[in-house]
Parts: structure tokens; C-alpha cells; sequence
């Protein structure tokens, strides 16, 4: 009885962590590199909307600290003036995101341009809509 239980915790964490790691790709930079979002990261506050969008580097980004094969970035878009304000970033040495290379928080986000091709220019287009 003890093991049957033991089991079905395993499976139901197993199962949680699966679906914690659900992607939607949403676009390619100008240079090829995937642009995805976790689509239970959104969140809306009026024009603001709230994410956390990520990126796989390829070929891999060779960096101060390391390479860099992909990175999660949370940010806040504004919808009105189609900016972003990036809250935080991680740089990840492996495509799945498991191994930290470096890790940034801004403690003061300023909103800026997101540009065309990349992650920023894609994730403000998919977030809030195509530009009128």
C-alpha cells in the first residue's frame, strides 16, 4: 500500500514538471533563433501585459561567463506604445534550460522599443497584436 502511494506521488509529480515545460513558439528572430512564450505566464493588467518569453540560440552564443544556448527573459509589455520592460533574464548553458549560466534582475525596468526581429520585436507582435 505504501510503495502504491509512493508511486502515484511519483507519477503526479512527474506529470506536473511535463506540463510546466509547455513552450507555444510564437516566431524566429532575425538570425533563425526559435522565440517561444509560456503561455501560463500571461497575464493582463489594461494595456500591460505580463510574460515570460524565451529563446534557443543556435548555433549556441559563446558569452563572457559561458555559452549560451537559450534564455528566458520576463517582462512586461505595454500594448499602448508596443514597449517592453524587461524585469529579468536568465542565460542557460543547454537548450532545455536547466543549466544557469547567468542570471540578471533589473530592480527598475524602463520600457523600450521592442525591435523588429527580435525577441522583443516578436514578443510585443504576438502579445499585443499585430501593429495598426
Amino acid at each position: 500500500m505504501r510503495s502504491l502511494a509512493i508511486g502515484a506521488l511519483l507519477v503526479c509529480a512527474f506529470a506536473h514538471q511535463t506540463q510546466a515545460q509547455k513552450w507555444k513558439d510564437i516566431g524566429k528572430t532575425s538570425s533563425g533563433n526559435v522565440v517561444s512564450v509560456d503561455p501560463r505566464s500571461v497575464t493582463h493588467r489594461g494595456a500591460i501585459v505580463s510574460a515570460v518569453v524565451r529563446v534557443v540560440f543556435t548555433p549556441p552564443v559563446k558569452a563572457a561567463r559561458g555559452m549560451w544556448a537559450s534564455s528566458r527573459i520576463d517582462a512586461d509589455f505595454d500594448c499602448t506604445r508596443r514597449y517592453l520592460a524587461s524585469k529579468g533574464s536568465t542565460y542557460y548553458s543547454d537548450a532545455k534550460s536547466t543549466r544557469v549560466v547567468e542570471r540578471s534582475v533589473n530592480r527598475m525596468p524602463g520600457f523600450g522599443p521592442g525591435l523588429a526581429g527580435s525577441l522583443g520585436g516578436i514578443a510585443v507582435d504576438y502579445l499585443c497584436g499585430p501593429k495598426k
